[in-house]
């Protein structure tokens, strides 16, 4: 059961402490939080009006890039549509740039038929630094309805398990794939990086990952060279051939009974 739903039982667990040692760059990170330094591309000014349709209808004034800006906008700092066109209003004006700005009913109207380009990472020169993970997804049905309604025995919950890959670099999900609660971290890994057509130089995950099979499966799709970070378990032993021939994963092993367990 994922630990979001296991309430009941959280007073077992204690709380996780990080502690920070870059203490100038997590400063910095924080101050840079509430920059707005924001500028518009000449290329975002010359297409910021909507070109004229040739078919029948209204003419929009606005073009989905404009909108797409404004939108991400208030986005990004949490503000309502009013709030967003007062908020691009002040920083069209400080920016001394000669553009109107769209109105909150605009907005509402057209957020709802915006077909957002898709970035492909067959454009991107950089290999992936690609991090794989899971998470429990708990399926609502008649079942919890009928329960919190009615006061009926709820049936039996079903499970899923969704399986993501994240660039690291650029926090793009680059593959994703949806199984049933039984299906193992590892076994879902083939199909998973089956939908990755780019050049992987970092794989990182936890030890759920750990093993021969995976440290095999990533040689052999993105090479020798790819740097793989899984920590083993606690109870990880040495291979055999540790003195003579070690292992990636037996250098792991003894980099964490060196120098310990680091994030």
């Amino acid at each position: 059961m994922p630990y979001k739903f296991n309430d009941a039982c959280r007073h077992k667990f204690e709380k996780k402490r990080y502690r920070i040692t870059n203490w100038p760059a997590y400063n910095e990170s924080l101050r840079q939080r509430g920059d707005v330094t924001i500028w518009l591309s000449d290329e975002v000014e010359a297409a910021w009006h909507a070109e004229r349709r040739k078919t029948r209808g209204g003419q929009p004034t606005y073009s989905d890039l404009a909108i797409t800006v404004c939108l991400t906008l208030g986005m990004v700092y949490k503000q309502p549509l009013r709030q967003t066109e007062g908020f691009v209003r002040s920083l069209v004006k400080l920016m001394g740039v000669d553009i109107c700005v769209p109105d909150f009913s605009t907005f509402s109207r057209r957020r709802s038929g915006l077909d957002l380009p898709l970035k492909s990472r067959s454009d991107k020169a950089s290999p992936i630094h690609l991090v794989v993970d899971s998470t429990g997804l708990k399926i609502f049905g008649e079942g919890e309805w009928m329960q919190s309604k009615h006061k009926t025995k709820a049936k039996r919950k079903s499970w899923r398990k969704l399986h993501l890959g994240l660039d690291l670099v650029t926090g793009e999900i680059v593959c994703s794939d949806l199984t049933t609660d039984g299906v193992g971290d590892p076994t879902a890994l083939p199909e998973l990086l089956d939908q990755i057509d780019a050049d992987v130089s970092r794989f990182m995950a936890d030890g759920a990952y750990d093993g021969d099979p995976t440290s095999d499966l990533l040689v052999k799709l993105f090479g020798v060279n790819v740097e793989i970070i899984i920590p083993p378990p606690k109870t990880a032993v040495l291979s055999a051939k540790a003195a003579v021939n070690p292992t990636l994963r037996d250098q792991h092993i003894s980099a964490i009974r060196s120098g310990g367990r680091m994030a």
